[in-house]
């Protein structure tokens, strides 16, 4: 099992929407990200800076930033382009970030 963190950005004025469509999320992509060893993920926004800090425990090789290759993600990027920042081809800008403490 591994622990992964990134962080995001979203755009201003954009936290409901994106709490409503994560709220939403697609069955398949849940199935997708539960097939591929996603567990415990979690997304928390920061209010002052809107960057989103996203924290998952993974089984195997990848976790959920390694899924960009298949068609069901490329569209969730799609559908979530407009509210976040984004790299051209729609995957949102994220940035891994190093563990430097953890307690069990």
């Amino acid at each position: 099992m591994k622990r992964e963190a990134f962080k995001m950005f979203l755009k201003p004025g954009c936290e409901a929407e994106y709490q409503k469509r994560h709220a939403a999320l697609w069955p398949e992509m849940r199935a997708l990200l539960s097939k591929n060893g996603v567990f415990d993920y979690s997304i928390y926004w920061d209010k002052e800076t809107n960057i989103l800090f996203a924290f998952q425990k993974t089984e195997g090789d990848g976790g959920s930033q390694d899924l960009g290759g298949l068609e069901i993600v490329q569209k969730w990027w799609a559908y979530m382009a407009d509210i976040m920042i984004v790299n051209p081809d729609n995957s949102p800008v994220s940035i891994p970030l190093k563990e430097v403490f953890h307690m069990d």
